[in-house]
């Protein structure tokens, strides 16, 4: 697929921001991005101007770009949601046959594993995302996985920030995962519900409410 210059620049710097390769507080210019794109100024610009509305940067005319930080509300909130939502999900999982599923979810453990010895942690926050989206898709209600695809790149920046701040345990990380894949296995709701509170609350560093 072949994009235009101003779409080509605004997939380029917001995945360097969701990735993290871009942290929140940077301040950065159209011409340096212009520059590495190998493009002119006006395509960046009108990515710029795309990324604003979005809320990923705020513009300052004649000084650039600044990349906004995550809100310190915002972990807790998506964290919050994602507990509500993925719970419901294995708990509409636990009637149905999820072998498939579990194919699945080892798969992705499996890719885990390869990512974290090969030290790519950029990759390894995309499948971290993907691990759990795959049991709430499996629940079959479109509704909630819409509504879960909605927090998606928020989710997927918390998960690089996480990822990159302070010493990485993507071991446990996964270990944890495969917890989370054998609850789902057993068909244990409540140990299901224990362990992923546990897990969020820990990579992310927030407090689930109502717990």
């Amino acid at each position: 697929m072949t994009y235009s210059s101003a779409e080509r620049a605004y997939r380029e710097v917001k995945e360097r921001i969701l990735s993290g390769e871009l942290p929140g507080g940077e301040l950065i210019s159209e011409g340096e991005i212009a520059t590495t794109l190998g493009t002119s100024r006006t395509p960046v610009r009108e990515a710029f101007l795309r990324l604003e509305t979005e809320g990923w940067m705020k513009l300052y005319p004649k000084r650039g770009a600044l990349i906004v930080p995550v809100p310190a509300h915002e972990a807790e909130d998506v964290t919050q949601a994602r507990y509500v939502v993925e719970t419901g999900a294995v708990r509409m999982l636990a009637d149905i046959d999820r072998s498939a599923l579990l194919t699945k979810l080892r798969a992705s453990l499996d890719h885990q594993r390869e990512l974290a010895a090969a030290g790519d942690l950029d990759r390894f926050a995309v499948i971290d995302a993907d691990f759990h989206r795959e049991y709430v898709v499996a629940a079959g209600n479109p509704l909630l996985a819409g509504f879960y695809d909605s927090l998606r790149e928020r989710q997927r920046r918390m998960n690089s920030v996480a990822l990159r701040h302070g010493p990485i345990e993507t071991d446990r990380i996964i270990a944890q995962h495969a917890g989370l894949a054998d609850l789902i296995e057993a068909g244990n709701t409540a140990g299901f519900a224990t362990a992923l509170a546990d897990h969020l609350m820990a990579v992310h560093g927030v407090r689930l409410r109502g717990l």
